[in-house]
């Protein structure tokens, strides 16, 4: 069974019946360092990635920080 969510605003199916935020950045590969995850325009924290679980219509945004002068 296939998961369907809205990931940075575009409609996404991942092949899993389960799917935490550590998973899905790891499939979608992203790797940079500096993330802000946001599910249903919820903050998660780092740490919380593993635990947190993304449902079916679910709206996931990951931005890239970037830092300058």
């Amino acid at each position: 069974m296939a998961l369907k969510i809205i990931l940075n605003n575009k409609e996404e199916t991942i092949e899993k019946e389960r799917l935490t935020v550590a998973e899905l950045l790891q499939i979608k590969n992203f790797i940079f360092k500096m993330l802000v995850v946001k599910v249903n325009e919820t903050l998660v924290k780092k740490q919380d990635y593993d635990s947190t679980v993304i449902l079916p219509g679910d709206k996931v945004t990951v931005l890239h920080l970037m830092s300058g002068g």
